[in-house]
């Protein structure tokens, strides 16, 4: 398949008036790609509503995967939902995902090699590849299996993400390095966004990773996410030296 050129200079906001400007913005000539969202544990297909409209105003056709995140563990989440995503883009497409929808996009494919040849193009945002050790501390409490259900158990250290096997499609991971809550870093090793640590979003066979200054909840809403997202699919590849300023200049400006 080939990609469509890319076009930085188009959308993006962080609010309300972003995404109208969004809105406003005319459409580049179509392209058949389509994209897959893939949101994380407890959040809904609601959170990546500017990177849907990101998407689409550079010709992507966008289905947003609304799985139930704490009803059940991350293998019967994947077989329950993905194979249905995928048939509604054609039978493969390009991948986006949050979090722990990373992981489901991987024990997809892990409990079915050949399904790797579903995903033209993939980057995760923030995936605790190696798992969080805000699990390992929190796991045992039974407030927290009940508000993160079977999946958000399986997301520990040494848990389901750390028996994967490598990915075998074109990933770029983009981690972040900023926090919203200090106790919770205190938790992890090294440098992190505040629930998954920079080491952790790392997984053997990716294309590529870039460490942005985002926080795990918010980093889908950034314009430099946005905007090297949008690199990575059309070449494989994030762009060097991309300013928060630049990325959103880029993304609202009209060609």
């Amino acid at each position: 398949m080939s990609h469509r050129a890319f076009h930085p200079a188009r959308t993006l906001p962080l609010s309300g008036l972003l995404v109208l400007c969004l809105l406003l913005l005319p459409l580049r000539a179509a392209a058949s790609d389509c994209v897959l969202l893939i949101h994380g544990l407890g959040r809904s297909g609601a959170s990546f509503t500017v990177m849907t409209q990101a998407l689409q105003a550079h010709g992507y056709r966008v289905e947003r995967v609304d799985y139930p995140s704490t009803r059940d563990e991350v293998a019967r989440l994947a077989e329950g939902w993905l194979p249905q995503a995928f048939a509604r883009c054609g039978g493969w497409a390009d991948v986006v995902t949050h979090s722990m929808g990373g992981i489901l996009l991987r024990a997809f494919v892990a409990a079915d090699p050949d399904r790797a040849a579903l995903i033209d193009r993939a980057v995760m945002l923030g995936p605790p590849n190696h798992g969080s050790e805000i699990v390992d501390t929190f796991g045992g409490l039974g407030l927290f299996a009940a508000l993160n259900g079977p999946a958000g158990l399986e997301l520990g250290t040494e848990g389901l993400p750390d028996s994967l096997p490598p990915v075998r499609f074109p990933l770029g991971v983009i981690s972040g390095s900023q926090s919203l809550n200090p106790l919770f870093s205190a938790l992890i090793k090294g440098e992190d966004d505040g629930k998954v640590s920079v080491a952790s979003t790392q997984v053997a066979g990716q294309a590529g990773q870039i460490t942005l200054p985002v926080t795990h909840t918010f980093m889908m809403n950034d314009p430099q996410v946005i905007a090297q997202t949008l690199a990575f699919l059309d070449s494989g590849a994030f762009r060097e030296g991309l300013s928060w300023g630049a990325a959103l200049r880029e993304l609202l400006e009209t060609p």
